[in-house]
Formats: structure tokens, C-alpha cells, sequence
């Protein structure tokens, strides 16, 4: 796992949430799980703006973490599946939580994008060629 520079401060019930589901795709992957979809190139085709290297560094972190357990099956070619454990399926109402959030706002967070880059475009200095 990789490791920042500065030291962090896990005094707080938000900093060890954040350390173990913040990432760009962690509540995705974990809500993705949970829905049945479980092997790595389904993950990826669920999640194509991320890159495969990403998803795998994430699982990897909620594996580390206990949120998910990866099985190996042992055939030719080797079969892949993750699974969410106890720990895994105790985040569900989180994530659960943060998808309605998110589908509740989106109406006004498409609106501030449009005047965050429509205020951009105004204040853009003009190229001189």
C-alpha cells in the first residue's frame, strides 16, 4: 500500500472512514460487490473511466482492510472473485447513503459545473499569438 510522507491523524471516527472508503472508487467497487458483480474485467467494464491498475491498487486496499475478500479459484486460467465480508457489508448503509446524496444533488451539482466553467471561460485571460 502506499504510503504518504506525512503522518496521519486517526483521532477521529471521519479520518478512519475516509483512510478505508475514500478513494475515488472505493464505495463504488464496494457498492459494485454487493450488486453481484465480482470479477475483476466485470469491475472494469462497470468502471471504465478508471484504469484497471487503479481498481486493482483499491481492491487491494480493501482487501488489506478487511472490507473485502479476494478467492482464488484454482483452475486454468485462474478465476478471480471478490466478496464483501462482515466488515464489507457493515459500509452498505454508508455507501447507500452517499449514492442517494449523490442522486439527490445532481441536478444542482450538473448546474454549478456549468457555472464554474462558464465563470472559467470569463475569466480566462485571452491568448495573444
Amino acid at each position: 500500500m502506499y504510503e504518504k510522507k506525512i503522518p496521519k491523524d486517526f483521532s477521529c471516527g471521519i479520518s478512519i472512514t475516509f483512510e478505508i472508503i475514500g478513494g475515488k472508487w472505493k464505495p463504488c467497487l464496494i457498492d459494485s460487490i454487493n450488486r453481484g458483480i465480482r470479477r475483476p474485467s466485470e469491475l472494469a467494464k462497470k468502471h471504465p473511466l478508471a484504469s484497471k491498475r487503479v481498481l486493482n491498487l483499491q481492491l487491494k486496499e480493501l482487501e488489506a482492510y478487511g472490507v473485502v475478500k479476494k478467492v482464488i479459484y484454482p483452475v486454468l486460467p485462474p478465476k478471480v472473485e471478490y466478496f464483501l465480508t462482515e466488515v464489507g457489508e457493515s459500509l452498505l448503509p454508508l455507501v447507500d447513503m452517499m449514492e442517494n446524496w449523490g442522486s439527490d444533488f445532481m441536478d444542482a451539482f450538473y448546474k454549478k459545473q456549468e457555472d464554474i466553467h462558464a465563470e472559467s471561460m470569463v475569466n480566462e485571460p485571452e491568448l495573444k499569438g
